[in-house]
């Protein structure tokens, strides 16, 4: 069993990710795993991610906070326990243009 504990998890820092704080919970140097990672990621307010894609799918789930998602597909809102899964190579901006912080669990394959 490996346990992270909030407090103690890794931070890292993906590029293009403004005015956000991201942590590993699972997965690269939060320990081993076989299949996937997971992340917490805590979006200020104003906070962004450039519009991109990545090669595997993202999962996300909103824990607390309002968080909008903006796709080729259109734009969803997603508030506390909603959740969506973007395919590989579905670019994605996600933005907190709420006044309080979102707080968002990420689940990626390892790649």
């Amino acid at each position: 069993m490996n346990v992270t504990r909030f407090d103690s998890a890794p931070e890292y820092f993906p590029e293009n990710h403004f005015l956000m704080r991201c942590v590993r919970l699972q997965g690269h140097e939060a320990g081993e795993s076989d299949a996937l990672w997971l992340g917490v990621s805590t979006i200020r307010p104003g906070g962004y991610t450039s519009f991109s894609a990545s090669a595997v799918e993202k999962h996300y789930v909103v824990l607390s906070g309002e968080l909008t998602v903006e796709t080729d597909a259109g734009t969803e809102v997603l508030r506390a326990n909603d959740s969506c899964r973007l395919a590989p190579g579905e670019a994605r901006a996600l933005r907190n243009l709420s006044s309080t912080a979102v707080t968002v669990l990420l689940a990626m394959p390892l790649s």
